[in-house]
């Protein structure tokens, strides 16, 4: 598959159409703004940001993004969304941040760019992507030696679809429905596999829970459903 046809022009469209309420906090898009400040404490909590050159893949209108760059990080942001990346842009003009947003595919920037970025944020992407598998190929070829990647994505079982889907999307309609598509979830070993085989090394994984009652999410070892995989490129050289 080459780096131009990864990606679902369905998923694109959806993402555009909801690019101009993403960074309302009580929009459809609430859960990442929910998710948001534990994604921030998961990166941050195993490496530097400031002053470190980061990629966030898959950035939409920004919401990570901003968030690592209020951390002083260096970050390129990068969507095939042209609408999602308006409204990132436009965002920068209230938030006073600095992020450089481009439209191209992780495989496109991985041939332009190789071992260019010391930190490299892939989170809540893989799972609206025909091969996952590139793009994790890409994302080391990206990532300098001794650099660090953080994917995030869902598990592939039935206790992910009741929560994630039926749950999320169509009972408490906290995701408008169709967002995910269950047979693209990635279960965690499958992940790993790609990862190790691409040459990242696993250093670290962590489950995003949410309660119902109090409303909110939390980090927690069980990774059945939403989780977060921390993984470095050796040292002594870049695959």
């Amino acid at each position: 598959m080459t780096s131009k046809a990864n990606v679902d022009e369905r998923e694109i469209a959806q993402f555009e159409a909801l690019a101009y309420r993403w960074w309302d906090p009580e929009g459809e898009m609430r859960p990442l703004h929910l998710i948001n400040p534990l994604r921030l404490q998961y990166i941050s909590e195993r490496c530097e940001l400031k002053e470190n050159r980061v990629l966030d893949v898959g950035c939409g209108a920004g919401l990570l993004s901003e968030a690592m760059a209020s951390k002083g990080a260096k970050v390129t942001g990068v969507d095939l969304a042209e609408a999602s990346l308006g409204v990132a842009r436009l965002h920068l003009l209230e938030s006073k941040l600095e992020v450089d947003y481009r439209k191209i595919s992780i495989e496109e920037l991985a041939e332009e760019q190789p071992g260019s970025f010391d930190v490299i944020t892939c989170m809540e992407m893989l799972e609206h992507v025909p091969d996952p598998e590139s793009v994790v190929r890409a994302c080391t070829t990206l990532v300098r030696p001794g650099g660090t990647v953080f994917f995030s994505t869902l598990n592939r079982n039935p206790k992910a679809y009741l929560l994630a889907v039926l749950g999320a999307e169509y009972i408490m309609r906290m995701l408008p429905a169709g967002t995910h598509d269950y047979k693209k979830f990635i279960r965690p070993s499958e992940l790993g596999a790609w990862c190790r085989q691409a040459g990242l090394d696993i250093t670290g994984m962590a489950g995003l829970h949410y309660h119902p009652l109090h409303q909110n999410f939390y980090l927690g070892d069980n990774v059945d459903v939403n989780y977060l995989m921390h993984c470095q490129l050796d040292g002594t050289a870049n695959p």
